[in-house]
């Protein structure tokens, strides 16, 4: 059996992985299109910026953020003094953080949905007379969908295993920051911790397995319910 302890720590896991994929959801999905439908100088920086979270050490991140959004931070100074609101050592901190680090992979998820959909589409729409907002919502988006809910999934796993970036960012709070990995680490730096490590591992094993095996569920049904004959490039995004 789990303890309150234990439960605490995968309900706050799933809160900062659950917030941290809604954190990050429009600003990937615009970035996508960016770099997906756009030509501009400077593009190759910008990606490159997008996918620095991918090959810098985690811990590096955290402390970027840690600069940033700290009580003396620039924005950190500023939300305390103004709104009250604290974002580093809470839990606040650690869906931040875990959004950061998963940016990246849904931006490249959503990226090659909307590369491998045909644009040709999108230019029917227009001639035809919808405004790009609506090309966006009923074209683009419907199509980009399979990499949408890979970049959702693979956001949430994402978030669910971030170590280094909650760790500098959020710290090892009991009930505030404590994550399922945070928790583990916590866990094997005790004489007694092996057995309850074991446990939360086998948890968090689970949670991202199920994770993946939705997602799956959810993009065949829509593959089938879309039809053989419609246009739109899904399949290679299927889990």
């Amino acid at each position: 059996m789990l303890s309150a302890e234990e439960w605490a720590v995968i309900g706050l896991s799933a809160k900062v992985a659950f917030v941290a994929m809604l954190i990050l959801t429009i600003p990937a999905i615009a970035m996508a299109w960016l770099l997906a439908r756009r030509s501009f100088p400077g593009k190759t920086l910008v990606d490159a910026l997008v996918h620095l979270p991918l090959v810098l050490p985690p811990v590096v991140t955290g402390y970027v953020l840690l600069v940033i959004l700290g009580r003396r931070g620039i924005i950190g100074n500023w939300l305390y003094e103004t709104w009250g609101i604290s974002i580093a050592f809470t839990w606040k901190g650690a869906a931040i953080a875990a959004a950061v680090m998963a940016f990246p992979l849904m931006v490249r998820s959503v990226r090659l949905a909307m590369e491998m959909s045909d644009p040709r589409l999108e230019i029917v729409a227009r001639s035809l007379g919808a405004g790009p907002w609506r090309v966006l919502l009923t074209v683009t988006l419907p199509l980009a969908l399979p990499g949408i809910i890979s970049g959702w999934v693979l956001a949430f796993a994402r978030s669910l295993g971030e170590f280094g970036a909650t760790m500098t960012l959020a710290g090892n709070i009991p009930g505030e920051s404590r994550t399922l990995p945070v928790a583990i680490y916590a866990l094997l730096q005790m004489p007694d911790g092996d057995q309850r490590a074991q446990r939360l591992v086998l948890i968090t094993i689970a949670i991202a397995l199920g994770a993946l095996l939705t997602a799956a569920w959810v993009q065949r049904r829509w593959q089938r319910a879309r039809g053989p004959g419609q246009v739109g490039q899904g399949e290679g995004f299927g889990l």
